[in-house]
């Protein structure tokens, strides 16, 4: 019992070992991806993991959960006053239990449902029919318009006048641009409608102030915690008053049994990270790199959907480039710089080879780079995309990823 990963299991060791050396070598630039603290690294890590404690504090289901009570308590508290709500849950294990949690806790089997199209910027848990959102409620979808590709209220508000949806969904995971939640709220009141806004990849830039706040208009908000709030793993789901009872039992019962106690340990610490003035300056600086190589990534004469970006990613659509998604993101992991493929709106090309691909800069950012770094990654993105087949430019294109990202590691020691 006493044995370390590395006496007791040599080759999780050397999984650990190995996966700690690509995150240190390679350029992290997916939108939806971060490096935690190490203190919350130790939270989630901690014999909290050994708790059993289906329930609420103060309301188990087992003995010998009146440390974990404070712990959770310690983290509800904290994210109320982050996201200024009347109640949290802090148990939800993924930002799609959040979601499913919020669906059962308002609405019944069947009831429609208007949330965005996933292959216009919309989550895979905002209906797709391969998801359990899509076989469980009957979705119908808005999109952006075809000329501006930012979302269009006015249609919106036509679809929901029309299909009298019981929940407007607003949230995002490929979006570039500001989403206007009052403008959403009106057209949910109008109709009388439930507004869910799903913040999971804006969380972080809302706390700073750098994103319009959903508290006042949704009556249900969800997130994760580990994009742009740079916490664990995790989900949580914050509500008014009125439906906290709901939201409570919709997760516990409901779709959860034990919650993850270290998990929600590390939560805790990364709401009192998210609560320091240097978070703001931080967020700040997520916004600025990724406005910044946008700029870069124009002058390089590549189409950004939208022209552009109002926070932490960007969408560019790599057809007047001559290469898909797909190929685009598996020559640039040949050169240490990781993203993701991702369909565009109106996109001609299929899921898993699609026209684009998306960038984001909070893990970036996190290591401490700025908008001089943002600089060269644009110009090494751009030449390894001209040069895919000069393996001598591809192997320069590495050499000055490599020199970056030993300039500015990750905040971790390799594992032991």
């Amino acid at each position: 019992m006493k044995k370390k990963i590395i006496d007791a299991d040599p080759e999780i060791y050397a999984v650990l070992k190995e996966e700690f050396s690509r995150q240190n070598n390679t350029l992290g630039l997916i939108a939806s991806e971060n490096y935690v603290s190490n203190a919350v690294l130790e939270a989630a890590g901690s014999i909290l993991t050994n708790k059993y404690s289906e329930g609420y504090p103060k309301k188990r289901y087992y003995a010998g959960n009146k440390v974990i009570d404070i712990s959770e308590e310690i983290a509800i508290k904290r994210a109320k006053k982050l996201f200024n709500c009347d109640h949290a849950n802090v148990q939800p294990h993924s930002g799609s239990q959040a979601n499913l949690a919020a669906y059962m806790a308002l609405l019944n089997l069947g009831d429609k449902i208007l949330a965005m199209d996933l292959a216009q910027g919309g989550h895979l848990t905002h209906g797709s029919k391969v998801n359990f959102s899509g076989k469980l409620f009957n979705f119908i979808h808005y999109g952006v318009n075809r000329e501006t590709e930012k979302i269009d209220y006015d249609a919106i508000r036509d679809v929901a006048l029309k299909e009298k949806p019981r929940m407007i969904v607003c949230g995002a995971t490929a979006y570039p641009r500001i989403i206007d939640f009052k403008k959403f709220k009106e057209i949910a009141d109008e109709i009388g409608a439930y507004l869910l806004a799903d913040i999971a990849h804006i969380a972080g830039l809302i706390i700073a102030g750098l994103h319009p706040d959903p508290a006042k208009y949704a009556d249900v908000i969800t997130t994760t915690t580990h994009k742009t709030l740079r916490g664990p793993r995790g989900a949580i789901i914050l509500c008014k008053a009125e439906y906290a009872e709901k939201i409570d039992k919709a997760v516990f019962p409901g779709m959860q049994g034990g919650p993850l106690d270290h998990i929600i340990a590390a939560k805790a610490v990364a709401f009192k990270e998210a609560l320091q003035p240097e978070f703001k300056d931080y967020q700040k600086q997520i916004v600025k790199n990724s406005k910044f190589l946008a700029e870069v990534f124009i002058d390089e004469d590549f189409r950004l959907i939208s022209g552009g970006t109002d926070n932490h990613l960007i969408l560019a659509d790599l057809t007047n480039k001559m290469i898909s998604g797909n190929e685009a993101q598996e020559l640039l992991e040949e050169v240490n710089i990781v993203v993701n493929k991702n369909m565009i709106p109106f996109d001609n090309r299929k899921p898993l080879d699609p026209s684009g691909i998306r960038i984001g800069t909070p893990a970036a950012t996190t290591r401490g780079l700025k908008e001089r770094e943002m600089k060269v990654i644009g110009s090494c993105i751009s030449r390894a995309i001209k040069n895919k087949e000069n393996k001598i430019v591809l192997r320069n294109i590495k050499r000055e990823i490599l020199d970056i990202c030993e300039k500015f590691p990750i905040p971790y020691n390799i594992p032991n």
